[in-house]
């Protein structure tokens, strides 16, 4: 007799929802993408002891006769897909037909449903994958599903479960995932008999979200106008500089109003972000993507969390023009102060060295200019006149490093980018605000008509420095300095080949590199600025960028880390005191920025404290 033999159905049914059903928020989450398949308006879930005990499932859908409501126990058995072409353009949540079989042969399961104009419903009750009867019910229109006693046949699975506030986590969070995908359908928890909370049906994405979220989160999001291109549509909010979390559960991505996970996007968000985003950081995002169902495949995870796309690019070109969009046309008031210290994951104050570092030991070129335009060279001669040096040693100006006129050796200014007309609304100048006076030599005060606003003096002059610095290389390329021996890297094959069609991108970062036979690169040249001992780790590096990084993607990007590096030791430093009109000198070429909000490491330059949070602080205000 042969080895090989089929499995009994209901051991059958067991090994399925392993796959579908992990704990009780998989239920939820396959039970209400039924209903909402459904086309119900209205969803309540009840849920005792984390989910574990009962989860019932109501809605007001389309219901289901006698035949639908046996037949949906079978395996395999959906209503939503009727041949292999459909599989390739899927518009519905569920559709293999897997999970209400599965989840009826791990508890106790109960079915009701009545189609509206009918008499009466069914009721379907299951034990442990074994139908126990089949009665007439009098429920009200739409389904109801129990499920009591998850994985009562199955303890092996049951002790894997985890508290049962940890499982009621899990739970509330796919219902809250849902319920902002989905913002024109009711939505309501009950948590053992007590109503967790109740979401009413809106139009309006952004109500949603303050009603899950807080008012307070859901009003500092910034709105990405939908944008489309290459037949990917993009729109949804995106949290601002300083908004960031230390790990991904406010970052969700909607795929055809369907939660979904794909690498692509989380590359994308931060390369839309770019400078905007501290490292380590996640940025709080309601994502919604819209594309032609054939051009992605959900069938790829059991839960069908994960999707493939057939041309990935395109949907990373569309989310990194909506995110860069929408920060530079959205972010025209300072990072408001409320809740930047309260968030799940303050990150820690960028550690900045107190001791000025000579400016040409990091430039070792005159036409690297890192100073803002226009300086005010009289203004700085009396500060170098004031700065105290040692004996012997040349004075030193703390808010810029030397370099060649600008009236001698003028910006060409970079052709402006495409874009849609942007947003109307008057960006800020430096006239709106006047100088109060310097805290802890290190924080500009500043008062506006909004209230308090806050500047980091340094955050501010690396924001300066770093586009002022990036935009020359644009122009001219990084400048390079000539080694005295050339040097021979040995790369694998793999990188010389990526080295040798990338050899352009390199000679724009500053670096003189061509092949030397085999896999061996010359390097005759180095970034003039790169103050390192080992100029081959760095080179690896690059590579390493190179390879992670899109076709579409600026080559200056590359190097961007190491000119962020650079202007932060060039920058004026948290001891350093400057006069009024060097602060305001700095406060306009800030606001004259690109991205005038953060610095380039993705910190506040601007934190403002409205009238209305000062009077509730000081008690004016409830």
């Amino acid at each position: 007799m042969g080895k090989i033999r089929l499995l009994p159905e209901a051991l059958a049914c067991q090994v399925a929802a392993g796959e579908v059903v992990e704990r009780p928020a998989s239920v939820v989450k396959e039970l209400v993408e039924n209903s909402l398949d459904a086309g119900a308006t209205n969803i309540e879930v009840r849920v005792q002891r984390g989910g574990i005990a009962l989860i019932r499932v109501t809605d007001d859908g389309c219901g289901m006769n006698r035949d639908d409501a046996l037949m949906c126990l079978e395996r395999n058995a959906t209503s939503k897909i009727r041949t292999k072409e459909d599989l390739g353009a899927i518009t519905t949540l569920g559709f293999r037909g897997e999970a209400i079989p599965s989840i009826a042969s791990v508890a106790k399961f109960r079915l009701a449903t009545r189609e509206p104009g009918a008499l009466t419903g069914t009721e379907v009750i299951v034990t442990g994958g074994k139908l126990e009867r089949v009665n007439d019910c009098g429920e009200p229109p739409g389904t109801q599903i129990e499920v009591r006693s998850l994985f009562f046949n199955l303890p092996a699975r049951r002790k894997f479960l985890r508290t049962e506030a940890t499982e009621y986590a899990h739970l509330e969070q796919v219902l809250k995932t849902q319920a902002i995908a989905h913002e024109r359908v009711r939505f309501s928890l009950v948590r053992d008999e007590r109503l967790a909370f109740q979401l009413p049906a809106t139009t309006s994405l952004r109500e949603r979200i303050g009603g899950l979220v807080g008012d307070d989160l859901a009003s500092r999001l910034l709105e990405i106008e939908p944008l489309e291109q290459k037949g990917v549509k993009v729109r949804g909010f995106i949290g601002p500089p300083g908004m960031g979390r230390s790990d991904r559960r406010q970052q969700l991505t909607f795929l055809n109003v369907r939660p979904v996970e794909a690498a692509i996007v989380t590359r994308a968000m931060r390369e839309g972000y770019h400078t905007a985003l501290m490292k380590g950081q996640y940025p709080v995002t309601f994502l919604f993507l819209e594309t032609d169902p054939a051009a992605v495949d959900v069938n790829v995870h059991p839960a069908k969390r994960e999707v493939r796309f057939h041309d990935g690019f395109a949907v990373q070109d569309a989310i990194v023009a909506a995110v860069s969009r929408t920060l530079r046309e959205r972010m025209t008031r300072p990072v408001s102060g409320v809740g930047l210290t309260g968030t799940s994951s303050a990150p820690k104050p960028l550690i900045v060295q107190e001791e000025l570092i000579e400016p040409a030991t990091v430039y070792s070129t005159p036409r690297l200019d890192p100073r803002p335009a226009q300086l005010f060279t009289a203004l700085e001669r009396q500060r170098v006149e004031q700065t105290p040096t040692e004996e012997g040693q040349a004075p030193h100006s703390t808010l810029s490093a030397p370099a060649t006129s600008r009236e001698t050796e003028p910006i060409p200014e970079p052709p402006a980018p495409v874009e849609p007309a942007p947003i109307a609304e008057e960006k800020p100048k430096a006239s709106d605000y006047r100088i109060i006076g310097v805290l802890g030599k290190l924080y500009v005060l500043l008062e506006a008509k909004e209230g308090l606003v806050l500047m980091d003096q340094h955050a501010a002059h690396e924001r300066v420095l770093f586009e002022d610095l990036r935009r020359r290389m644009e122009v001219e390329g990084a400048p390079s300095q000539r080694l005295l021996a050339p040097l021979m890297v040995d790369l694998p094959p793999r990188d010389f080949d990526l080295v040798s069609r990338h050899l352009e991108t390199l000679e724009r970062l500053g670096f003189g590199a061509e092949p030397f036979g085999g896999n061996t690169l010359k390097l005759d040249a180095l970034p003039a600025f790169l103050k390192r001992d080992d100029p081959e780790a760095f080179l690896h590096e690059v590579i390493q960028e190179i390879r992670v990084a899109s076709d579409r993607m600026s080559s200056l990007r590359l190097g961007e880390d190491l000119i962020a590096t650079t202007v932060c030791r060039a920058a004026v430093k948290a001891n350093d005191t400057l006069k009024e009109p060097e602060l305001r000198k700095l406060l306009e070429d800030l606001l004259r920025c690109d991205m005038p909000y953060c610095c380039p490491h993705g910190r506040p330059t601007l934190i403002q404290i409205g009238y209305a949070e000062l009077e509730r602080k000081f008690g004016r205000r409830a």
